[in-house]
């Protein structure tokens, strides 16, 4: 009996709010889930919980680069707070992801969607969203290969 693929979580980490979103089982389409809030302090204890609440094994957290692909000062801040992630869950895999243009994209995808429930849906979970979709999409093709 083979074991069923778990879900992927995957983050857009910003210095108030962090934006979740999450794949589903066969890891095909990724789901904005929620967005969480950084002022108590407590982000890092709620992701870990929703993380064992869906199962997740894989935790992808966008990478915020420059345009020219180098790192600043909010990638420095986005790493330590993955290894904080890391530490609280030993046998979680994190894979860091390029999150270049994820919010300009989830603004347009807002703009464009006829539904409200949408266009009410934070960005930050958007953003998530567009963040683990190409993340889903880059694995299938590199599978297929």
């Amino acid at each position: 009996m083979s074991e069923r693929p778990s879900r992927i979580v995957a983050l857009d980490v910003g210095d108030e709010r962090i934006g979740v979103a999450v794949s589903d089982e066969s890891r095909l389409i990724a789901s904005p889930l929620t967005i969480i809030e950084r002022k108590a302090g407590k982000a890092a204890e709620k992701i870990l919980h929703l993380v064992n609440e869906l199962g997740a094994t894989t935790l992808v957290v966008g990478l915020p680069k420059n345009m020219d692909g180098s790192e600043g000062s909010q990638a420095r801040k986005t790493r330590e707070f993955a290894k904080q992630l890391a530490e609280g869950l030993s046998d979680l895999q994190i894979e860091f992801w390029d999150e270049r243009l994820t919010t300009v994209t989830a603004h347009r995808i807002l703009q464009e969607t006829s539904s409200r429930k949408r266009r009410r849906m934070p960005v930050d979970a958007v953003s998530a969203c567009v963040l683990l979709q190409s993340y889903l999409d880059a694995l299938r093709r590199k599978h297929s290969d």
